[in-house]
Protein backbone atom coordinates (compact mmCIF):
# COMPACT_ATOMS: atom_id res chain seq x y z
CA UNK A 1 0.00 0.00 0.00
CA UNK A 2 1.23 3.23 -0.74
CA UNK A 3 2.17 5.87 1.39
CA UNK A 4 0.40 8.91 1.47
CA UNK A 5 3.22 12.25 1.25
CA UNK A 6 3.15 14.00 4.70
CA UNK A 7 2.31 17.93 4.46
CA UNK A 8 4.80 20.36 5.42
CA UNK A 9 3.23 20.74 9.45
CA UNK A 10 4.28 17.16 10.07
CA UNK A 11 7.88 17.50 8.07
CA UNK A 12 8.16 20.60 10.52
CA UNK A 13 7.10 18.79 13.32
CA UNK A 14 9.64 15.90 12.77
CA UNK A 15 12.08 18.80 12.16
CA UNK A 16 11.40 20.72 15.44
CA UNK A 17 10.61 18.01 17.89
CA UNK A 18 13.88 15.85 16.25
CA UNK A 19 16.04 18.60 16.51
CA UNK A 20 14.98 19.10 20.32
CA UNK A 21 15.29 15.54 21.72
CA UNK A 22 18.40 15.82 19.48
CA UNK A 23 20.15 18.86 21.22
CA UNK A 24 18.66 17.87 24.84
CA UNK A 25 20.30 14.74 24.64
CA UNK A 26 23.80 16.46 23.65
CA UNK A 27 23.41 19.28 26.05
CA UNK A 28 23.25 17.10 29.38
CA UNK A 29 27.04 16.62 29.36
CA UNK A 30 28.32 19.82 28.74
CA UNK A 31 28.55 20.81 31.38
CA UNK A 32 29.86 18.15 33.71
CA UNK A 33 32.20 16.42 30.55
CA UNK A 34 35.33 18.02 32.04
CA UNK A 35 34.63 16.96 35.53
CA UNK A 36 33.70 13.50 34.50
CA UNK A 37 37.09 12.56 32.68
CA UNK A 38 38.85 14.26 35.36
CA UNK A 39 37.22 12.46 37.67
CA UNK A 40 38.29 8.87 35.52
CA UNK A 41 41.69 10.19 36.09
CA UNK A 42 42.40 12.51 33.25
CA UNK A 43 44.71 15.29 33.90
CA UNK A 44 43.91 18.98 32.32
CA UNK A 45 46.24 18.36 29.15
CA UNK A 46 44.72 14.92 28.26
CA UNK A 47 41.40 16.86 28.80
CA UNK A 48 42.03 19.00 25.74
CA UNK A 49 43.82 16.44 23.86
CA UNK A 50 40.63 13.98 24.19
CA UNK A 51 38.35 17.44 23.19
CA UNK A 52 40.59 18.08 20.26
CA UNK A 53 40.45 14.02 19.00
CA UNK A 54 36.29 15.11 18.81
CA UNK A 55 37.11 18.18 16.45
CA UNK A 56 39.56 16.19 14.44
CA UNK A 57 36.95 13.23 14.05
CA UNK A 58 34.09 16.13 13.04
CA UNK A 59 36.65 17.65 10.31
CA UNK A 60 37.86 14.63 9.08
CA UNK A 61 34.24 13.05 8.71
CA UNK A 62 32.22 16.07 7.70
CA UNK A 63 32.57 15.45 3.97
CA UNK A 64 32.57 11.75 3.89
CA UNK A 65 29.32 11.52 5.89
CA UNK A 66 27.76 14.35 3.13
CA UNK A 67 28.15 11.34 0.73
CA UNK A 68 25.55 8.94 3.14
CA UNK A 69 23.63 12.17 3.21
CA UNK A 70 23.44 12.54 -0.60
CA UNK A 71 23.64 8.66 -1.74
CA UNK A 72 21.47 6.18 0.77
CA UNK A 73 19.62 9.14 2.08
CA UNK A 74 19.42 11.78 4.58
CA UNK A 75 17.12 9.60 7.22
CA UNK A 76 19.76 7.23 7.13
CA UNK A 77 22.35 9.61 7.79
CA UNK A 78 20.54 10.81 10.76
CA UNK A 79 19.75 7.40 12.05
CA UNK A 80 23.40 6.59 11.81
CA UNK A 81 24.54 9.32 13.48
CA UNK A 82 21.92 9.01 16.54
CA UNK A 83 23.12 5.47 17.04
CA UNK A 84 26.63 6.04 16.72
CA UNK A 85 26.27 8.94 19.73
CA UNK A 86 24.49 6.67 21.47
CA UNK A 87 27.23 3.46 21.39
CA UNK A 88 30.13 6.37 21.57
CA UNK A 89 28.32 8.03 24.79
CA UNK A 90 28.30 4.16 26.43
CA UNK A 91 31.63 3.36 25.56
CA UNK A 92 32.44 6.86 27.07
CA UNK A 93 31.08 5.62 30.79
CA UNK A 94 32.96 2.21 29.76
CA UNK A 95 36.24 3.78 29.22
CA UNK A 96 35.53 5.51 32.78
CA UNK A 97 34.03 2.69 34.41
CA UNK A 98 37.04 0.56 33.53
CA UNK A 99 39.45 2.31 33.98
CA UNK A 100 40.83 1.78 29.75
CA UNK A 101 42.66 5.24 29.54
CA UNK A 102 42.90 8.33 27.46
CA UNK A 103 43.51 6.73 24.13
CA UNK A 104 40.07 4.93 25.08
CA UNK A 105 38.78 8.33 25.26
CA UNK A 106 40.29 9.86 22.56
CA UNK A 107 38.84 6.80 20.20
CA UNK A 108 35.65 6.95 21.36
CA UNK A 109 35.96 10.81 20.91
CA UNK A 110 36.36 10.28 16.93
CA UNK A 111 33.79 8.03 17.16
CA UNK A 112 31.51 10.72 18.66
CA UNK A 113 33.13 13.48 16.38
CA UNK A 114 31.95 10.90 13.55
CA UNK A 115 27.95 10.53 15.26
CA UNK A 116 27.86 14.37 15.03
CA UNK A 117 28.77 14.89 11.22
CA UNK A 118 26.31 12.12 10.52
CA UNK A 119 23.80 14.73 12.01
CA UNK A 120 25.37 17.78 10.52
CA UNK A 121 23.87 19.00 7.22
CA UNK A 122 21.81 16.29 6.34
CA UNK A 123 18.47 16.89 8.69
CA UNK A 124 18.51 21.07 7.17
CA UNK A 125 18.86 19.41 3.83
CA UNK A 126 16.22 17.22 4.18
CA UNK A 127 13.65 19.51 6.03
CA UNK A 128 14.20 22.47 3.10
CA UNK A 129 13.89 19.89 0.12
CA UNK A 130 10.68 18.22 1.44
CA UNK A 131 9.50 21.91 1.96
CA UNK A 132 10.07 22.59 -1.65
CA UNK A 133 8.75 19.42 -3.05
CA UNK A 134 5.40 20.11 -0.76
CA UNK A 135 5.62 24.02 -2.08
CA UNK A 136 5.53 25.47 1.26
CA UNK A 137 4.97 28.93 1.21
CA UNK A 138 6.58 30.12 4.61
CA UNK A 139 9.58 31.84 4.71
CA UNK A 140 12.74 29.65 5.95
CA UNK A 141 13.94 31.96 8.30
CA UNK A 142 11.05 31.68 10.21
CA UNK A 143 11.62 27.67 9.85
CA UNK A 144 15.54 28.08 10.95
CA UNK A 145 14.15 30.72 13.56
CA UNK A 146 11.72 28.31 15.26
CA UNK A 147 14.16 25.14 15.56
CA UNK A 148 16.43 28.07 16.89
CA UNK A 149 14.26 28.51 19.90
CA UNK A 150 13.37 24.67 20.30
CA UNK A 151 17.29 24.25 20.14
CA UNK A 152 17.77 26.62 22.42
CA UNK A 153 14.99 26.00 25.19
CA UNK A 154 16.28 22.28 25.32
CA UNK A 155 19.51 23.23 25.73
CA UNK A 156 18.81 25.18 28.89
CA UNK A 157 17.09 22.22 30.51
CA UNK A 158 19.53 20.14 29.52
CA UNK A 159 22.82 21.99 30.45
CA UNK A 160 20.26 22.52 33.99
CA UNK A 161 19.13 18.88 34.23
CA UNK A 162 22.95 17.63 33.71
CA UNK A 163 24.75 19.67 36.46
CA UNK A 164 22.09 18.24 38.95
CA UNK A 165 22.13 14.68 37.49
CA UNK A 166 25.92 15.21 38.11
CA UNK A 167 25.69 16.08 41.46
CA UNK A 168 24.05 12.43 41.92
CA UNK A 169 27.00 10.72 40.11
CA UNK A 170 28.88 11.82 37.02
CA UNK A 171 27.99 9.04 35.10
CA UNK A 172 24.63 9.23 35.33
CA UNK A 173 23.77 12.47 33.12
CA UNK A 174 26.12 10.15 30.08
CA UNK A 175 23.23 7.26 30.62
CA UNK A 176 20.22 9.43 30.65
CA UNK A 177 21.56 10.76 27.54
CA UNK A 178 21.70 7.20 26.29
CA UNK A 179 18.49 6.98 26.81
CA UNK A 180 16.92 9.94 25.21
CA UNK A 181 18.93 9.50 22.29
CA UNK A 182 17.34 6.05 21.95
CA UNK A 183 14.14 7.64 21.77
CA UNK A 184 15.16 9.88 19.46
CA UNK A 185 16.18 6.72 17.30
CA UNK A 186 12.79 5.51 17.63
CA UNK A 187 11.16 8.63 16.79
CA UNK A 188 12.85 9.39 13.69
CA UNK A 189 12.73 5.86 11.98
CA UNK A 190 9.16 5.96 12.88
CA UNK A 191 8.35 9.74 11.83
CA UNK A 192 11.11 10.93 8.99
CA UNK A 193 10.02 10.50 5.61
CA UNK A 194 11.92 10.92 2.76
CA UNK A 195 10.26 13.73 0.16
CA UNK A 196 11.75 15.63 -2.65
CA UNK A 197 15.08 13.45 -2.82
CA UNK A 198 15.29 10.53 -3.80
CA UNK A 199 17.86 8.07 -2.64
CA UNK A 200 20.56 5.63 -4.30
CA UNK A 201 22.76 2.69 -3.19
CA UNK A 202 26.37 3.20 -2.26
CA UNK A 203 28.24 0.28 -2.27
CA UNK A 204 31.44 0.15 -0.12
CA UNK A 205 33.43 -0.65 -3.69
CA UNK A 206 32.13 2.54 -4.88
CA UNK A 207 32.47 4.72 -1.87
CA UNK A 208 35.67 6.69 -2.86
CA UNK A 209 34.00 7.19 -6.55
CA UNK A 210 31.09 8.66 -5.11
CA UNK A 211 33.44 10.89 -2.61
CA UNK A 212 34.78 12.60 -5.19
CA UNK A 213 31.96 12.68 -7.32
CA UNK A 214 29.94 14.23 -4.73
CA UNK A 215 32.74 16.33 -3.42
CA UNK A 216 33.45 17.67 -7.02
CA UNK A 217 29.91 18.30 -7.15
CA UNK A 218 30.33 20.31 -3.70
CA UNK A 219 33.48 22.18 -5.29
CA UNK A 220 31.16 23.35 -7.88
CA UNK A 221 28.32 24.09 -6.05
CA UNK A 222 29.93 25.46 -3.32
CA UNK A 223 33.66 26.71 -3.58
CA UNK A 224 32.92 27.84 -7.27
CA UNK A 225 29.38 29.10 -6.59
CA UNK A 226 30.00 32.94 -6.56
CA UNK A 227 27.41 33.39 -3.46
CA UNK A 228 28.49 30.23 -1.12
CA UNK A 229 32.07 30.82 -1.50
CA UNK A 230 32.36 33.87 1.09
CA UNK A 231 29.79 32.64 3.17
CA UNK A 232 32.74 29.81 3.16
CA UNK A 233 34.94 32.06 4.22
CA UNK A 234 32.36 33.64 6.63
CA UNK A 235 32.60 30.15 8.12
CA UNK A 236 35.97 29.67 8.28
CA UNK A 237 36.91 33.33 9.99
CA UNK A 238 34.01 33.27 12.63
CA UNK A 239 35.29 29.74 13.57
CA UNK A 240 38.12 30.76 14.68
CA UNK A 241 36.65 32.98 17.26
CA UNK A 242 33.26 31.48 18.07
CA UNK A 243 34.44 28.76 20.06
CA UNK A 244 37.08 30.45 21.58
CA UNK A 245 34.15 32.65 23.07
CA UNK A 246 31.85 30.03 24.49
CA UNK A 247 34.91 28.04 26.77
CA UNK A 248 36.58 31.33 28.03
CA UNK A 249 33.60 32.99 28.61
CA UNK A 250 33.39 31.30 32.08
CA UNK A 251 36.47 32.01 33.84
CA UNK A 252 36.73 35.33 32.23
CA UNK A 253 33.13 36.43 33.70
CA UNK A 254 34.06 35.02 37.31
CA UNK A 255 37.42 36.79 37.36
CA UNK A 256 35.93 40.05 36.70
CA UNK A 257 33.74 39.40 39.77
CA UNK A 258 36.49 38.39 41.70
CA UNK A 259 34.74 35.23 42.99
CA UNK A 260 35.95 32.28 40.85
CA UNK A 261 34.56 29.83 43.88
CA UNK A 262 31.19 31.16 42.22
CA UNK A 263 30.77 28.49 39.56
CA UNK A 264 26.98 29.36 39.28
CA UNK A 265 27.16 32.44 38.02
CA UNK A 266 28.74 30.50 35.20
CA UNK A 267 25.66 29.00 34.71
CA UNK A 268 23.71 31.81 34.94
CA UNK A 269 25.49 33.37 32.25
CA UNK A 270 25.06 30.50 30.13
CA UNK A 271 21.81 30.81 30.83
CA UNK A 272 21.27 34.03 29.69
CA UNK A 273 22.66 33.98 26.92
CA UNK A 274 20.57 31.20 25.34
CA UNK A 275 17.62 33.20 26.75
CA UNK A 276 18.61 36.04 24.24
CA UNK A 277 19.36 33.54 21.86
CA UNK A 278 15.28 32.57 22.04
CA UNK A 279 14.69 36.21 21.38
CA UNK A 280 16.81 37.12 18.98
CA UNK A 281 15.15 34.09 17.04
CA UNK A 282 11.98 35.77 17.78
CA UNK A 283 12.93 38.65 16.40
CA UNK A 284 13.91 37.49 12.59
CA UNK A 285 10.76 38.14 11.09
CA UNK A 286 10.65 41.76 12.34
CA UNK A 287 14.27 42.25 11.60
CA UNK A 288 14.09 40.82 7.59
CA UNK A 289 10.42 42.79 6.87
CA UNK A 290 10.99 46.42 5.59
CA UNK A 291 8.68 49.11 4.37
CA UNK A 292 9.37 47.65 0.50
CA UNK A 293 8.56 43.87 1.37
CA UNK A 294 11.98 42.30 2.56
CA UNK A 295 15.62 42.89 3.28
CA UNK A 296 18.30 42.13 1.40
CA UNK A 297 20.22 39.35 4.09
CA UNK A 298 23.47 39.74 2.83
CA UNK A 299 22.93 43.21 4.34
CA UNK A 300 21.00 42.14 7.52
CA UNK A 301 24.47 39.96 8.02
CA UNK A 302 26.92 42.27 7.29
CA UNK A 303 24.94 45.05 9.83
CA UNK A 304 24.96 42.01 12.44
CA UNK A 305 28.18 40.78 11.80
CA UNK A 306 29.83 44.38 12.43
CA UNK A 307 27.58 44.89 15.85
CA UNK A 308 28.72 41.35 16.78
CA UNK A 309 32.52 42.32 16.13
CA UNK A 310 32.27 46.17 17.68
CA UNK A 311 30.88 43.53 20.95
CA UNK A 312 33.68 41.26 21.35
CA UNK A 313 35.86 44.36 20.94
CA UNK A 314 34.07 46.10 23.48
CA UNK A 315 34.00 43.04 26.22
CA UNK A 316 38.13 42.29 25.51
CA UNK A 317 38.63 46.08 26.07
CA UNK A 318 36.66 45.84 29.47
CA UNK A 319 38.46 43.15 30.51
CA UNK A 320 41.91 44.96 29.82
CA UNK A 321 41.20 48.30 32.03
CA UNK A 322 39.18 46.30 35.24
CA UNK A 323 41.75 46.20 37.50
CA UNK A 324 42.92 43.12 39.86
CA UNK A 325 40.68 41.44 42.22
CA UNK A 326 37.65 42.17 39.40
CA UNK A 327 34.86 44.85 39.13
CA UNK A 328 31.17 44.50 39.69
CA UNK A 329 30.63 47.13 37.70
CA UNK A 330 32.49 45.67 34.72
CA UNK A 331 31.17 42.34 35.38
CA UNK A 332 27.43 43.25 34.92
CA UNK A 333 28.30 45.38 31.71
CA UNK A 334 30.44 42.21 30.46
CA UNK A 335 27.29 40.42 31.04
CA UNK A 336 25.06 42.23 29.48
CA UNK A 337 27.21 42.72 25.98
CA UNK A 338 28.24 39.05 26.24
CA UNK A 339 24.56 37.60 27.68
CA UNK A 340 22.29 39.65 26.28
CA UNK A 341 23.22 41.48 23.28
CA UNK A 342 26.09 38.98 21.44
CA UNK A 343 23.39 36.01 22.43
CA UNK A 344 20.41 37.76 20.54
CA UNK A 345 22.50 38.76 17.95
CA UNK A 346 23.55 35.62 17.72
CA UNK A 347 19.91 34.10 17.51
CA UNK A 348 18.64 36.79 14.86
CA UNK A 349 21.99 36.02 12.72
CA UNK A 350 22.05 32.50 12.49
CA UNK A 351 18.43 31.70 11.30
CA UNK A 352 19.37 34.16 8.51
CA UNK A 353 22.61 32.71 7.43
CA UNK A 354 20.66 29.47 7.70
CA UNK A 355 17.79 30.55 4.88
CA UNK A 356 20.23 32.46 2.67
CA UNK A 357 22.90 29.63 2.16
CA UNK A 358 20.27 27.23 1.74
CA UNK A 359 18.52 29.63 -1.48
CA UNK A 360 21.76 28.50 -3.15
CA UNK A 361 22.57 24.84 -3.08
CA UNK A 362 20.64 22.10 -5.40
CA UNK A 363 18.86 19.59 -3.85
CA UNK A 364 20.97 16.60 -4.91
CA UNK A 365 24.08 18.48 -3.31
CA UNK A 366 22.65 20.07 -0.37
CA UNK A 367 23.95 18.04 2.50
CA UNK A 368 27.28 18.08 0.97
CA UNK A 369 27.60 21.74 0.70
CA UNK A 370 25.87 22.21 4.06
CA UNK A 371 29.06 19.57 5.45
CA UNK A 372 31.53 21.48 3.38
CA UNK A 373 30.04 24.86 5.33
CA UNK A 374 30.69 23.29 8.66
CA UNK A 375 33.83 21.59 8.03
CA UNK A 376 35.29 25.24 7.12
CA UNK A 377 34.04 26.17 10.70
CA UNK A 378 35.26 23.23 12.63
CA UNK A 379 38.81 23.88 10.74
CA UNK A 380 38.47 27.65 11.95
CA UNK A 381 37.59 26.09 14.99
CA UNK A 382 40.67 23.09 15.29
CA UNK A 383 42.35 26.59 14.36
CA UNK A 384 41.12 29.25 16.49
CA UNK A 385 40.95 27.22 19.86
CA UNK A 386 44.70 26.56 20.33
CA UNK A 387 45.95 29.84 18.85
CA UNK A 388 43.68 32.29 20.79
CA UNK A 389 44.44 29.54 24.11
CA UNK A 390 48.17 30.27 23.56
CA UNK A 391 47.49 33.90 23.35
CA UNK A 392 45.39 34.19 26.28
CA UNK A 393 48.22 32.30 28.45
CA UNK A 394 51.14 34.26 26.88
CA UNK A 395 48.52 37.83 27.97
CA UNK A 396 45.04 37.37 28.91
CA UNK A 397 41.60 36.26 27.98
CA UNK A 398 40.89 39.88 26.83
CA UNK A 399 43.43 40.17 24.43
CA UNK A 400 42.06 37.16 22.71
CA UNK A 401 38.57 38.97 22.02
CA UNK A 402 40.28 41.80 20.53
CA UNK A 403 41.99 39.03 17.91
CA UNK A 404 38.70 37.34 17.74
CA UNK A 405 36.72 40.12 17.05
CA UNK A 406 39.19 41.45 13.90
CA UNK A 407 38.52 37.70 12.57
CA UNK A 408 34.83 38.31 13.31
CA UNK A 409 35.07 41.90 11.35
CA UNK A 410 37.07 40.75 8.57
CA UNK A 411 33.79 38.42 7.96
CA UNK A 412 31.04 41.11 7.48
CA UNK A 413 32.33 42.64 4.15
CA UNK A 414 32.08 39.10 2.79
CA UNK A 415 28.07 39.15 3.11
CA UNK A 416 28.04 42.02 1.37
CA UNK A 417 30.53 40.13 -1.64
CA UNK A 418 27.74 37.69 -1.76
CA UNK A 419 25.32 40.15 -2.14
CA UNK A 420 27.01 41.76 -5.01
CA UNK A 421 27.04 38.07 -6.86
CA UNK A 422 23.47 38.90 -6.95
CA UNK A 423 22.94 42.05 -7.97
CA UNK A 424 25.56 41.83 -10.68
CA UNK A 425 23.49 39.13 -12.15
CA UNK A 426 20.08 41.10 -11.76
CA UNK A 427 18.15 38.49 -9.27
CA UNK A 428 19.07 35.88 -7.15
CA UNK A 429 21.72 33.30 -8.07
CA UNK A 430 19.35 30.33 -8.32
CA UNK A 431 21.67 26.73 -7.51
CA UNK A 432 19.58 24.77 -9.67
CA UNK A 433 20.23 27.13 -12.72
CA UNK A 434 24.14 26.23 -12.44
CA UNK A 435 25.38 23.73 -15.28
CA UNK A 436 26.74 20.53 -13.45
CA UNK A 437 29.85 19.75 -13.07
CA UNK A 438 31.11 17.44 -16.04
Amino acid sequence: MEQREPSSRQILVVYLASGGLFTLAASLIWGVNTLFLLDAGLDIFQVMLVNAAFSAGQVIFEVPTGVIADTIGRKASYLLGIGTLLLGTLLYVASAEYAWGVWAFVGVSVLLGFGFTCQTGAVDAWMVDALNFLEYEGLREQVFARAGMVSGGAMLVGTLAGGFLGQLNLSVPYLVRSGILALAFVFVLAGMREVGFTPRPLRWRSFGAETRTIFNAGIQYGWRHRVVRPMLYISALQGVFILYFFYSMAPFALDLLGRPDLVWVAGVLAALFGLAGIIGNLLVGPVMRSRNGRRRPSNVLAVITALIAAAAAVIGIIGLVTPDGGSLVSFVLVAAIAGVFWGGMMGVAGPIAQAYLNEHIPSAQRATVLSVASFFSEAGGMAGQPGLGWLARATSIPVGYLVGAVFVGISAPLYRVAGRAEEEAGEVVVAEDIAPPE
